[in-house]
């Protein structure tokens, strides 16, 4: 499955994205869908992420401001980024994993978010 990342991009703090990830297969067998962010210098680290079920879980630091969605039939995940901080300047990458144990995954490109102060 290919992942294909977009609508990262210039923001002012306060302001808001959309980051769309689309898949080439169906997403409705994939057990966990999620997002990842790299900053300049850091470890690239979970944001948000949603289980098959529905189910979301976000990273302290995005709680309250981000928030994960699908359209299975359009095979997208989503990550809707509100009252953005210059702290969330990263590159942001989607995430797949499928398996018995999730031991299967697969990473889109990744896509740039910068946020101005």
């Amino acid at each position: 499955v290919q992942l294909q990342a977009y609508g990262g991009g210039l923001a002012q703090a306060g302001g808001s994205l959309r980051l769309s990830c689309a898949a080439s297969g169906s997403i409705f067998s994939f057990n966990l869908m999620g997002w990842y962010r790299q900053g300049p210098g850091k470890q690239r680290e979970l944001v948000a992420i949603m289980t098959s079920g529905g189910s979301t879980n976000y990273a302290d630091s995005v709680k309250g401001r981000f928030t994960i969605s699908r359209d299975s039939a359009k095979n997208t995940v989503y990550l809707q980024m509100n009252s953005l901080k210059p702290e969330d300047t990263a590159v942001y990458y989607c995430n797949l994993k499928w398996g018995v144990s999730n031991q299967y995954a697969s990473w889109g490109q990744g896509t740039q978010v910068t946020v101005s102060s």
